[in-house]
């Protein structure tokens, strides 16, 4: 018999290893389609800036950073479509677990590679129509944000998990000793 999540130790499904791959790749899926078309329509932005005529006026620095958020942009989208091509080369050979792991990676990786390409953006934008400190800043603190949103509430979320997982196998673990 399959080890269920309820044996392991996780209390919200009863599910198998291989329900629960295919829950979590579903989930990962719905993710990589928010992300990829978000990632795929600033980069076709990007591609299209350097046919404007004001592209013409840009300083060094600002064609060198417009250089860099194309770069970064083609990287995450590249990375974000390579989900799916991951998922079509090793589809079928029972490594679903493993595949799943690897895709949050990769969506993982292209979404930072996506954070740098909005860095890059949002300082190209306002060091265009500000002075450059203003534009520094202003990034900075966008970055910061995404920061505090993409990474340390996550973080925070997954510590109190754990911590309230760990609390209540230890009261399992006290019932089980009172009853046995």
């Amino acid at each position: 018999m399959a080890e269920t999540d309820r044996e392991r130790g996780d209390y919200e499904r009863d599910e198998t290893l291989s329900e629960q791959a295919d829950r979590r790749w579903n989930e990962l899926l719905q993710e990589v389609r928010v992300v990829q078309t978000g990632a795929q329509i600033l980069f076709g932005f990007l591609l299209s800036v350097a046919f404007t005529s004001r592209f013409e006026t840009l300083t060094d620095f600002e064609r060198g950073l417009y250089i860099w958020a194309v770069v970064f942009g083609a990287a995450a989208t590249g990375t974000l479509v390579g989900v799916v091509v991951f998922h079509l080369a090793v589809s079928g050979i029972g490594r679903k677990p493993s595949l799943v792991v690897t895709a949050r990676r990769l969506v993982m990786l292209g979404v930072g590679l996506l954070a740098v390409t909005v860095a890059c953006v949002l300082l190209l934008l306002l060091h265009v129509v500000t002075d450059g400190a203003v534009a520094w800043v202003s990034m900075v603190v966008v970055m910061a944000w995404f920061a505090v949103c993409w990474v340390v509430l996550p973080l925070i979320m997954r510590r109190g998990a754990f911590r309230h997982e760990k609390e209540e196998r230890a009261r399992r673990e006290r019932e089980q000793e009172r009853d046995g």
